[in-house]
């Protein structure tokens, strides 16, 4: 670290007492369904990360104890904290559902008002739908913030179109709520994830809370980490799609951030071993059959921008033996290793 250089981040401490709990880092891995399942969580904890949280849990699964919705909560023990997010348009439902994450070992708690997705914005009336609900809105952040003696955390979009960008009057209203930090994602539940996050905007909610504030969207290098925090001024940043075949981002973030130098990700073989780990932590835990299933979007992440990778990735969806898709794959890596070939990462996002 050069002797004028000045860390990016700084630790951020939500709660008080036996609750207070510290992000030495603020380098979070986004919550994402279907993707930030235990044993990824695992992965990206071990790895270095600031921060995990769990895909969105629905309060009423939770609260009726739902056998898979207690398996998503399942929190990730040791190498720093692990958050539970839970959605809901019920107060009580989720003052209830944090009470049972709380129990189940989560550090944090953190609420849900940016999914964008039908099924729960429409359907269901939860995530983003809330921002254009105010009132209900503080009503699911005081009950759940009262409901539980760990720090409880929001994430949300700008608002739910452009003609509605309402997240620095929602972030007013969750602070005056008893929530400890927020999130911001850069778009507006109408765009969905198309078009580029904009950081510049989170800045009007910077500017009007006292609270930590985390910028997500479109962090997928180091440098853009670095311009998302100048630009929104936020303290930290949450990092989603950028981690997908790449569970060690976080850290190389995390060096950056913190030394103003970059670190080269993991040589290709070593890529591979950690590949084949999480592939068979994701049969271990999901049970061969559907560990198969899931676990194939991760391998072909994990393959992007490799010499070859389509072909790879469309003879492993033909296969339904976890031990065939391993096979194939020292079959696809050894000979790049054994060139010397390097996996360049913006490449990869690009495939």
């Amino acid at each position: 670290m050069s002797s004028d250089f000045s860390p990016r981040i700084k630790p951020i401490t939500l709660g008080r007492g036996r609750h207070q709990v510290t992000l030495a880092q603020p380098v979070i891995l986004a919550p994402l369904s279907g993707v930030t399942d235990r044993p990824f969580r695992a992965l990206v904890k071990e790895q270095g990360a600031g921060l995990v949280v769990s895909e969105m849990i629905a309060s009423w699964a939770m609260v009726r104890e739902n056998r898979k919705t207690l398996c998503m909560a399942e929190v990730v023990s040791g190498g720093g904290p692990s958050s539970v997010q839970l959605a809901g348009c019920d107060p009580q439902a989720m003052a209830e559902a944090a009470k049972i994450a709380v129990g189940l070992g989560a550090d944090l708690i953190d609420i849900n008002f940016g999914c964008p997705v039908k099924k729960v914005a429409i359907g269901q009336l939860a995530g983003s739908s809330l921002m254009r609900d105010e009132a209900l809105a503080g009503r699911i952040l005081e009950a759940t913030a009262r409901a539980v003696e760990v720090p409880v955390t929001l994430k949300m979009r700008m608002g739910w179109d452009h003609n509605s960008l309402n997240a620095p009057s929602l972030a007013r209203i969750a602070e005056q709520s008893g929530i400890q930090m927020l999130t911001v994602h850069g778009r507006t539940r109408q765009q969905f994830y198309e078009g580029v996050a904009d950081w510049d905007f989170i800045a009007n909610v910077k500017a009007v809370t006292k609270l930590p504030v985390i910028v997500n969207g479109d962090i997928t290098t180091e440098q853009k980490a670095e311009e998302a925090l100048r630009r929104s001024g936020a303290d930290g940043v949450m990092i989603g799609r950028g981690s997908y075949g790449r569970p060690w981002f976080l850290r190389q973030v995390i060096h950056y951030l913190t030394t103003g130098q970059t670190i080269p990700a993991p040589g290709l073989a070593a890529q591979k071993e950690i590949l084949l780990n999480h592939y068979r932590a994701v049969r271990s835990y999901f049970g061969e059959g559907a560990g198969v299933r899931l676990g194939r979007k991760h391998v072909a992440w994990y393959s992007q921008g490799l010499r070859g990778s389509a072909a790879f990735r469309a003879a492993m969806n033909r296969m339904d033996d976890g031990r065939e898709v391993e096979a194939l794959v020292h079959r696809f890596y050894d000979p790049l290793i054994e060139q010397g070939f390097v996996r360049q990462d913006e490449l990869a996002l690009a495939a």
